[in-house]
């Protein structure tokens, strides 16, 4: 069968959701997975630099995927 009636457009644009969704999925995943089950994200048993570091490694993630996004997005 294959792409008959589709426009090249259209699926670039279907594709930009794609990794814009999947992308933001998976950056909210795995810093939930090691906030809540590794213990990460708060104080505890863990010394603070840890914690420290994990937030840093969040936000820079984060600010990395806004600029994929403003890349894709332009």
């Amino acid at each position: 069968m294959g792409e008959q009636g589709w426009d090249p457009e259209i699926k670039k644009y279907f594709l930009k959701i794609l990794y814009t969704i999947s992308y933001g999925l998976l950056w909210l995943m795995s810093t939930a997975t090691a906030g809540i089950y590794f213990e990460l994200g708060w104080p505890g048993e863990r010394p603070l630099y840890a914690v420290i570091l994990f937030y840093v490694v969040a936000a820079t993630a984060f600010i990395l995927l806004l600029r994929y996004y403003y890349r894709i997005w332009k």
